[in-house]
């Protein structure tokens, strides 16, 4: 059991390294194997001025039957931004976790497309506020993910689950008390 522990707590520390180091968080997500499969790429990773810019090229390998962007490329290449980001902003104190989420297709995506991802300061602190006494947090996000020209590809609805965590020391405590 020890080894186990000790084995989470490396992985933690691995998570906080790269967290708070973001082009590693840019070196590793692009080599992350289903990124690489769809040619999804992060572009910009700004974690410190809340944003991350995402960009996937149409090619043979993430297009579907009639050659255009498979829809569930579309979505990946989206799908653990918020959460990285308010991860990175809110620190280990924080459970932070994809809730939902939901895709609309409004157009063809026949070339590269492009995803741009923020949040901001005011964002995080109503966090903050919202989940000060540990109860959970839904927040929900919108995004746009264009093509060369400008127009919409898809829209993307996601909600996120964020609750601050108790410390230890006071989940010890209550257990000594009950």
């Amino acid at each position: 059991m020890h080894s186990n522990t000790r084995k989470k707590n490396v992985s933690m520390s691995l998570l906080r390294k790269i967290q708070s180091l973001p082009f590693v968080s840019k070196f590793m997500l692009n080599r992350y194997a289903p990124y690489r499969g769809a040619g999804i790429e992060i572009d910009e990773m700004n974690l410190s001025g809340y944003h991350i810019r995402v960009k996937m090229p149409l090619t043979r390998k993430n297009q579907n039957i009639v050659g255009v962007h498979f829809g569930g490329s579309l979505y990946s290449m989206v799908d653990p931004f918020y959460m990285l980001l308010l991860m990175h902003h809110l620190g280990p104190k924080y459970i932070v976790w994809d809730r939902a989420a939901t895709i609309q297709f409004l157009a063809p995506g026949r070339g590269t497309v492009y995803a741009d991802v923020r949040i901001d300061a005011d964002e995080v602190n109503t966090i903050i506020s919202l989940a000060a006494n540990h109860a959970p947090v839904y927040r929900n996000y919108s995004l746009n993910i264009y093509d060369d020209s400008g127009a919409r590809i898809a829209e993307v609805q996601k909600t996120v689950y964020i609750r601050r965590k108790h410390a230890q020391g006071l989940i010890k405590k209550f257990a000594l008390e009950k």
